[in-house]
């Protein structure tokens, strides 16, 4: 066995300029398979890990997949919104055990402003019901119109920190048409990192949104509010008891979407109901997980279709590799034969070819899983700050091993065309010698 590994290492080394191009190919091949693969999987996890313990996305009258996406993951602009007074409605429903609004529609150098209610700190959730926790500072005070809250990513590639003042832009995607440059804003608080959109997000209080929106400038109150700010905002907590916490903070201006959390899980799909049908303000109500598995329904076949294509591209490599090794044949009549007069028998040159194109398929693993990881870790950024999609660098997964098995097999299935040719070719020789 020593011996054919040796022949064969030779063998390759000899004709190293068409293997190393057979060899890249087939890298570029595996590393997009495995890449489409590692993407959808992943693509999936952090969707999934997104939002946890919010039992209803309510929005108003439009497509599901829609509202999903503006409100849980900042991709897409909502078309309309909800009154002040539906929102009401909503967190003081006998079903409802807590309501959190969400106003947007403005951005600071391309992330999107969240604004909110102080008690989205405390009830929303992500991964397998995780808690949102700072990293520095603490949630903004709940009627100031001056104090934002950052997401860890927001923090880092701004450079901001604890004191720092920002202008807040009327737009989003990078794309703003309004600085609000007479009404710029704290940050008081920095979010650790949670590998979901939060990190993309900067906080800010419905207060703060419509002040900016309405031209006013600071107000007193919040003002007198970042006094004593630690003694107040545990007064805060304490006061704001109710679902919503209306006492101490009305809403006003537009509410694009409300988290509810309900008293009894049981209650969803009568509330869902109730929501869709209401006539006093139409309303769209949609479980998160339904319209997850809904939105990948959607994308099922464009996945399916782009799975298809990688695995094409795949198959066409291996082709070319097998047409190589088939074309080199009558160039490696001398070293066969060489090898037929040294004793080889038509067997050895049927595993030579076969061990030739195993070796080549394990490095192209080798080589396309180093690709495929270093242009993860190009475009992790990318795909974060555009699609909210916080990929794993690591491509390596019990679904990858199976995978890189099967093309495995698949390449020395594809290498018995070869390996069979030379197996006749030396079997004949052999029967001519006799």
């Amino acid at each position: 066995m020593t011996m054919l590994m040796t022949l064969t290492r030779l063998s390759l080394w000899n004709r190293r300029t068409t293997v190393l191009l057979a060899l890249l190919s087939l890298s570029l091949g595996i590393a997009l398979l495995l890449g489409i693969d590692h993407l959808r999987h992943q693509a999936k996890d952090s969707f999934r890990q997104t939002l946890s313990g919010t039992d209803l996305i309510v929005g108003p009258r439009g497509g599901q997949t829609n509202l999903l996406l503006y409100s849980v993951f900042q991709m897409g602009q909502p078309t309309s919104s909800l009154s002040p007074q539906a929102y009401t409605a909503l967190a003081n429903h006998p079903m409802v055990d807590w309501a959190v609004p969400i106003s947007l529609g403005d951005s600071v150098r391309g992330f999107p402003v969240f604004a909110t209610h102080w008690s989205y700190f405390e009830h929303y959730h992500y991964g397998q019901q995780q808690s949102l926790a700072f990293s520095a500072g603490r949630p903004f005070a709940a009627t100031s119109d001056d104090e934002v809250v950052l997401g860890a990513r927001v923090a880092r590639e701004l450079g901001l920190s604890l004191g720092d003042t920002m202008v807040v832009a009327h737009g989003s995607a990078g794309v703003s048409f309004t600085h609000h440059d007479d009404h710029p804003v704290t940050v008081v608080g920095v979010l650790e990192p949670t590998g979901t959109p939060v990190d993309r997000r900067v906080h800010m209080t419905l207060v703060a949104m419509e002040s900016l929106h309405s031209g006013e400038g600071h107000s007193q109150a919040g003002h007198d509010h970042d006094h004593d700010h630690d003694h107040d905002h545990d007064h805060d907590h304490d006061h704001e008891s109710s679902a919503a916490g209306l006492d101490a903070e009305p809403v006003s201006g537009n509410i694009n979407a409300v988290l509810l959390g309900l008293k009894a899980r049981p209650m969803v799909f009568a509330l869902q109901r109730e929501l869709n049908e209401s006539r006093a303000e139409p309303m769209t109500a949609l479980l998160p997980g339904v319209a997850l598995t809904e939105l990948w329904q959607l994308l099922a076949v464009a996945e399916n279709l782009l799975y298809l294509i990688s695995f094409l591209v795949l198959l066409a490599t291996l082709a070319g590799m097998v047409t190589m090794l088939l074309a080199s044949m009558k160039e490696r009549q001398p070293e066969l034969a060489v090898l037929r007069a040294i004793g080889a028998g038509a067997g050895t040159l049927f595993f030579l070819i076969e061990l030739e194109v195993l070796l080549i398929t394990l490095l192209s693993l080798v080589i396309g899983t180093v690709s495929l990881t270093v242009g993860l870790a190009v475009a992790q950024p990318w795909l974060a700050s555009e699609f909210g999609l916080f990929i794993a660098i690591n491509p390596l997964s019990l679904q990858t091993a199976y995978l890189m098995g099967g093309i495995v097999v698949l390449a020395l299935l594809m290498g018995l065309v070869p390996a069979l040719a030379a197996y006749r070719r030396g079997l004949a020789k052999g029967l001519n010698e006799r």
